[in-house]
């Protein structure tokens, strides 16, 4: 039996339908799902068919479907599409807020701790050590408590949890640039030690830092949903995911739309945070190829 030859144009076929489906289906949905989130977030204004604050009591707890509430109502009349998609601004306010201050702050520690090495470096791992063993969700129960809570201390608070992170990961990829050689021949050139990490170091460790952060980010949604969830995050007028889900358990049996949609909102958010952040990890890691 003769076979028939290969055509010239497989291999460039094979490629291309490579390239066409190089995103997995669950990665193309959880992308395509931050996208809307992230659109919600910013056009908030514009798309919201009602203002947050907007009550009428004689629709009261509507089910989702009624004409003019695709969601339904709450407890008072205000419309929960509306609600949600304001609460998702919020979050998404708070999480990436707290993420960048997070990974700026647990960064530059470990620049330091690599540059000055001695007493810096066993302080700033003293710390990060002590800031691993801390229960932090306590701590910020103690610190909202007593300040109260406002968005801002809010994004402050959320912005100390997991910095040792970035400082570990900071400290350990900068020493191992200092040990490659490629820095100290900077150095040699007279660059300053600023220039050596902003210019040299970091580029070559952030993508490392990146996919860190994106391990990072849903952490934070959950833990100021939980903060919301107990009374201590976001307060009303304003909402957010995870003050939704707080207001709406006492329906959980009468309205569960309202509490179900957040929910949901929280699930689908994490999860497509979390297949992207592995994705993206795969893409950025020479070591994978």
């Amino acid at each position: 039996m003769t076979l028939a030859p290969a055509s010239p144009t497989g291999a460039p076929r094979r490629t291309l339908l490579r390239r066409m489906t190089g995103v997995p289906g669950a990665v193309a949905f959880s992308l395509g799902w931050l996208a809307l989130m992230l659109l919600c977030a910013i056009f908030a204004d514009w798309i919201r068919p009602y203002d947050v604050t907007q009550m009428d009591l004689m629709a009261r707890l509507s089910p989702p479907g009624t004409p003019g509430h695709w969601l339904g109502t709450d407890e008072l009349g205000r419309d929960v599409l509306s609600r949600l998609i304001q609460s998702i601004r919020v979050s998404l306010i708070i999480a990436f807020g707290a993420t960048l201050l997070s990974a700026v702050f647990g960064t530059s520690l470990g620049f330091l701790a690599a540059q000055f090495r001695g007493v810096v470096e066993h302080f700033v791992v003293m710390l990060a050590d002590f800031q691993a063993a801390l229960p932090f969700l306590i701590m910020s129960l103690a610190v909202l408590a007593f300040f109260g809570s406002s968005m801002w201390l809010l994004v402050v608070l959320m912005g100390f949890y997991g910095w040792e992170r970035y400082a570990r990961i900071a400290r350990g990829l900068a020493i191992s640039a200092g040990a490659q050689g490629y820095a100290e021949a900077v150095v040699q050139l007279g660059a300053t030690p600023r220039r050596v990490y902003l210019h040299h170091i970091l580029p070559n460790v952030a993508s490392t830092l990146i996919v860190s952060m994106t391990l990072t980010f849903p952490e934070i949604i959950l833990m100021e949903s939980g903060l919301s969830f107990l009374g201590l995050g976001v307060q009303p007028p304003e909402s957010s995911l995870g003050n939704m889900v707080g207001f709406g358990r006492e329906y959980l049996t009468t309205a569960p739309w309202i509490m179900l949609a957040p929910a949901m909102v929280i699930m689908l958010t994490t999860l497509s945070i979390s297949l992207a952040g592995d994705w993206l990890r795969d893409k950025l890691d020479p070591t994978i190829r």
